[in-house]
């Protein structure tokens, strides 16, 4: 492979962070698993990616998606990865899942 290339591809990376969908409020959630975000994002399977920017692209509507995305510009992160599989971030708030209703 060509080194200018490679050089190049490493010029154009953006940091991304992969955290817990626990951070993310029910709702916002269901957003995200919707398409419905203020912001733009993208679905997975158990999750998705959310755009930051750097620096911030914007706010968010949705207040803990919000307050994420003022640390994570702190932090220099650019993408968001929420994942079921991914890990609890220390000092970011937690939100349980909606219990299902009967």
């Amino acid at each position: 492979m060509d080194r200018i290339c490679i050089e190049r591809l490493r010029e154009q990376a953006e940091p991304l962070a992969a955290l817990s969908l626990s951070h993310l409020a029910p709702s916002t959630r269901q957003r995200l698993h919707d398409n419905d975000l203020s912001v733009n994002a993208y679905r997975t399977d158990f999750g998705g990616f959310v755009f930051v920017g750097a620096p911030r692209h914007r706010l968010p509507a949705e207040v803990d998606l919000a307050s994420i995305f003022e640390a994570a510009e702190q932090a220099g992160v650019v993408w968001l990865k929420f994942d079921s599989e991914a890990p609890v971030i220390d000092g970011l708030p937690v939100f349980e899942p909606l219990e299902p209703q009967t």
